[in-house]
């Protein structure tokens, strides 16, 4: 039966009624809504629409520079670009992924498993691009792939003054030297800005800076760098000369305690950081100790004579070129006979210094070396310096008080040893030494009096003229005092002493008359033939001292000792 269809869409009234209602309630609620959440809760739309748009980035503070004393650069930071991903933003053309692999040198698949990763929010692709190349990934326009601003440290000197420096990580953090032992004053402190970026993360506009970064302090380092080059390539070629295991020198200034040279080989390249082995990350001249030999013999002869118990031309009997401790032998390479203090240290007698040292009471000398420096820090603060060894005087026996006096028993650094030297050079004060240029000189600690190291000043330079051990250290135009030490290397993990090994040192300053350098040298396992401290080290020690002196253009005091040449391995290459 049919029916007009237009009765079918009339609907009963209360219905209609309760749809429009329904409809204006609606409205009402949604306009509350609206008047609540703009009028009275506004922050909440404002914090959830930043939020989609609105992003705070980091800025990196710029590492402080280290320089040497006259303001050349050592370390700087420089800007650089990282590119990192968030592969949840991702959108990537396989063409994009081929050109971003180019760029960045890596391989095409592996690039594509890092943009592709969703586990991840963060990847790093390259770390430390330069300009060119961040240029060139920024015109790829890839949604999700990033430049973030760093900075890559660089090392003009290179292995120069490696040792002194250190290095620092991919992050800018001090790894080793001064990098690590300053990271404090170094490090800036980062900072923050509020930026708007579009919908594929690309930043359009810098809203506010929360924070500027802080760059780190400056630092100006005690270290010349002139000098540094002298002892690095002279050092580099001791080294090789003697087919040595390795070696270091220290330049101490005499007058301020300021290291004006350290160098150690073999080097490294910091600005190499994936070719660096710890092996060659030390430096030896504050990490690594060893028995100096002959050359702690004046500290012995010094004492002995501070107390009254010697004179420089006291005799002893050193034939027949040995002395009988108990059951153990201390022997000279050949017999002295009857030699003065004087050419104790001239000739380097071992039999002359023990029986000076047995003349003292055992805390009589170790008093002396404590307040040497040696057993102690430097005061360097110097990453993993090591203080090197010196036993409690309770526990020597007449055998190792002997021997100790001529380097055997004891163990230092060489910056112990060449700041111990100061003390000889400085009319009787150990000098505090510093990695820092001084504005203000330090005062000394008194440690002998003025007559004794003036006394020891001319035994150590007799020991570098005709009949002394350290001929080869002489100086052209300058007067030269210092002490030659040849020792067996002690045995590892054993009792004893290795036979054919050795530690080549010789330590000095100049010029005697008015002494403004101390430099120690130390050559350790020559084995080209020679290793006797005077025909090892001391020849090192002279081309060292002679540069130094000259570009420092301190004043001859011996216009009569001119040396054009090197001069030849004598046969009391001794101590």
């Amino acid at each position: 039966m049919w029916r007009d269809s237009s009765s079918l869409s009339i609907l009963p009234a209360w219905r209609s009624r309760l749809l429009v209602m329904l409809l204006l309630l609606g409205m009402i609620v949604l306009a509350v809504r609206a008047i609540y959440l703009q009028g009275f809760n506004k922050d909440f739309l404002q914090q959830q629409g930043q939020s989609r748009y609105s992003r705070v980035i980091e800025l990196n503070a710029q590492r402080g520079k280290i320089t040497d004393r006259h303001g050349e650069v050592l370390a700087i930071s420089a800007p650089v670009k990282s590119v990192w991903a968030d592969p949840q933003k991702v959108s990537v053309t396989p063409e994009q992924i081929q050109a971003l692999a180019r760029l960045i040198e890596m391989d095409e698949e592996v690039v594509r498993k890092r943009l592709l990763d969703q586990r991840k929010r963060f990847v790093y692709l390259r770390r430390q691009l330069p300009p060119e190349i961040a240029a060139g990934i920024a015109s790829l326009n890839i949604a999700g792939v990033y430049l973030k601003r760093e900075f890559y440290r660089y090392y003009p000197t290179g292995e120069v003054a490696a040792h002194i420096l250190g290095f620092t990580d991919i992050d800018g953090k001090g790894q080793e030297g001064v990098e690590l032992g300053w990271e404090d004053v170094l490090t800036g402190e980062h900072g923050s800005r509020r930026v708007i970026k579009d919908r594929i993360g690309r930043v359009i506009e810098s809203v506010e800076k929360i924070r500027s970064p802080r760059p780190g302090q400056n630092l100006a380092l005690s270290i010349d760098s002139k000098i540094q080059y002298l002892a690095h390539r002279e050092l580099k070629r001791a080294v090789k000369i003697n087919q040595a295991k390795a070696g270091s020198v220290v330049v101490l200034d005499t007058q301020t305690g300021e290291v004006l040279g350290l160098a150690n080989y073999p080097a490294y390249n910091p600005n190499q950081r994936s070719s660096i082995r710890p092996g060659k990350t030390r430096n030896r001249a504050l990490v690594d100790v060893f028995e100096p030999g002959s050359t702690l013999k004046p500290f012995a002869v010094a004492v002995a004579m501070e107390v009254g118990k010697i004179n420089a031309d006291t005799l002893f009997h050193t034939s027949p070129g040995l002395l009988k401790i108990g059951n153990r032998t201390i022997r000279d390479v050949r017999n002295k006979g009857t030699i003065t203090a004087s050419q104790v240290i001239q000739e380097s007698s071992n039999v002359g210094a023990a029986k000076i040292a047995l003349l003292l009471p055992p805390q009589t000398f170790w008093e002396m070396l404590s307040r040497s420096g040696f057993g102690m820090p430097t005061g360097l603060s110097f990453p993993g310096e090591s203080t090197g060894v010196l036993r409690p005087y309770h526990r020597w026996r007449p055998i190792e008080q002997a021997t100790m006096s001529y380097g055997h028993g004891i163990s230092v650094n060489l910056m112990q040893l060449a700041r111990a030297y100061t003390i000889f050079a400085a009319d009787g004060q150990l000098r505090p030494a510093s990695l820092l240029k001084q504005d203000v000189v330090p005062a000394g600690q008194q440690v002998i009096s003025r007559e004794t190291a003036q006394a020891m000043s001319r035994m150590l330079e007799m020991a570098v003229q005709p009949g002394g051990t350290g001929m080869q250290a002489r100086v052209s135009g300058y007067r030269v005092a210092g002490k030659t030490g040849t020792a067996h290397k002690p045995l590892e993990g054993m009792r004893g002493y290795s036979k054919n090994r050795y530690i080549s040192t010789f330590v000095g300053f100049a010029p005697v008359s008015n002494p403004r350098l101390v430099v120690a040298v130390m050559i350790d396992e020559p084995s080209a033939g020679q290793y006797f401290g005077g025909a090892v080290a001391a020849p090192l020690f002279s081309q060292v001292m002679s540069g130094a002196l000259r570009h420092l253009n301190v004043p001859h005091d011996a216009l009569g000792n001119i040396v054009t040449s090197p001069l030849p391995a004598t046969l009391r290459n001794e101590g």
